[in-house]
């Protein structure tokens, strides 16, 4: 894609976002190359703070290939900011689907038309203590076997020593100067799932295939070894509630 299929809209976001991310950080990116420069492709990134969409979209944009990111359908709905959601081309998500592939079907009829789509698979911010990757949603993957596009795995750090996830979000550290670091790698290989069923197995393993490789990236990036397991929200979760019921009298009886 040219830079003047780009548009006004990202343009002006462009204009708006860069200036800041110029003067208050310092950047270090690495693996462009690895972003077609033609037809449609996904990207998938590591999420793990609230400033690292502008983190990765100044990297993508610099490229010339802009990210067209899925955003809550809620949000399209809202004054000037769903028009300028709209403008930049961005996809609404329609949470309310029953049928998991048709939550997407925006998402495959971007690609469809050549352009980049953008997942963050975890779905949220990191809740991992160490702020690597969470186990992902399986809705990339689903994306990235109904087209069979390339899937570019992005893995990013320093945003999130600037502004931390949850509990420490309200702690800008700005100073001193953060470095944004962005690598993308080459192309996720998922040619052993691609043609069979897209079951709940499949879609796990292809899923988990996709953040191994968004996971090995951020060690690199790091440079330290990743945690042998992706943390899971829901059994953290589980093991804070302590056992069930049913599972106490379990242990009683044996």
């Amino acid at each position: 894609m040219s830079r003047r299929r780009i548009g006004f809209w990202y343009r002006l976001a462009a204009a708006i976002a860069k200036p800041p991310l110029v003067v208050f950080f310092e950047r270090d990116w690495q693996g462009m190359e690895h972003i077609p420069a033609d037809g449609g492709f996904i990207t998938t990134v590591n999420h793990n703070s609230a400033l690292d969409p502008l983190s990765y979209a100044h990297f993508q944009y610099n490229t010339g290939r802009v990210p067209r990111f899925l955003a809550k359908a809620s949000l399209f709905r809202m004054p000037f900011v769903g028009t300028m959601l709209h403008g930049m081309g961005q996809i609404p998500v329609y949470r309310e689907s029953t049928d998991a592939a048709n939550a997407f079907r925006a998402a495959v009829a971007a690609i469809n038309r050549g352009e980049c789509v953008a997942f963050y698979p975890e779905g949220t911010l990191t809740r991992d203590p160490g702020h690597w990757p969470m186990q992902g949603k399986t809705g990339a993957a689903r994306v990235a076997l109904i087209t069979g596009v390339p899937v570019i795995p992005v893995a990013q750090w320093g945003a999130n020593e600037a502004i931390p996830p949850y509990a420490e979000k309200n702690k800008v550290r700005l100073f001193p100067r953060k470095t944004l670091r962005v690598l993308a790698g080459p192309p996720v290989d998922l040619s052993a799932y691609y043609g069979r069923e897209p079951t709940a197995e499949v879609l796990r393993a292809a899923t988990d295939t996709i953040m191994a490789s968004i996971t090995g990236l951020l060690a690199d990036i790091r440079d330290e070894p990743a945690p042998a397991h992706p943390y899971d929200h829901r059994d953290a979760r589980a093991e804070q509630r302590g056992p069930t019921h049913e599972q106490q009298e379990q242990g009683e009886s044996a």
